[in-house]
């Protein structure tokens, strides 16, 4: 029994959004070949229920809309907050700066065009910038295959306090004496 109620925790844990009863009974059925029936997988999650109301846990077993689902209980959403807050603090790497910069002056520009200008695999950076929310996805280009075409954001925007794209610095505004590499040619 108690390797039953471990297996529907591990069922439980693994669902990203939650669970319902009859689909915690599928997969037991299909992974464990345990045939149970709907109202015995009820009282086991009401088992784990009362397990996970434990003050020693940081978890709570949630219900909502008849899928089950381990949420943080609310006394530690202070320091889960804070330590969102931290990510979202966190530097851009060189890479994800480069992408940025790219997507900025020509927006609006597929991946692929971003990886011809930069030379490499932009995956992660694109990835990276969507979750932070400097660059959101503002339609298919109407080539072949209709890829995906992104932009600099609102929050792009007010992070870089600019009021829009003709606000970035031009190449004129960049380029100074103290900044240029060899001589001007005559």
């Amino acid at each position: 029994m108690k390797d039953i109620l471990l297996n529907i925790e591990a069922i439980i844990f693994a669902s990203e959004e939650g669970i319902n009863a009859n689909d915690v009974k599928q997969v037991l059925k299909d992974a464990l070949a345990i045939d149970i029936n709907k109202q015995e997988v009820l009282d086991l999650l009401e088992k784990i229920k009362e397990k996970y109301n434990d003050e020693d846990q940081i978890f709570s077993l949630k219900v909502f809309n008849k899928h089950y689902q381990f949420l943080t209980k609310e006394k530690y959403h202070e320091v889960i907050n804070e330590l969102q807050a931290h990510k979202d603090k966190k530097k851009l790497s060189q890479a994800a700066l480069e992408t940025l910069s790219i997507i900025a002056y020509r927006q609006p520009i597929t991946k692929l065009e971003v990886e011809q200008i930069r030379g490499v695999n932009c995956d992660y950076s694109i990835q990276r910038l969507l979750e932070k929310n400097l660059i959101e996805i503002v339609g298919k280009a109407e080539t072949i295959g209709k890829p995906l075409l992104y932009a600099t954001s609102g929050q792009f925007m007010q992070y870089f306090g600019i009021k829009s794209v003709k606000d970035l610095p031009q190449l004129k505004d960049i380029i100074t004496e103290d900044n240029s590499i060899g001589e001007v040619a005559k």
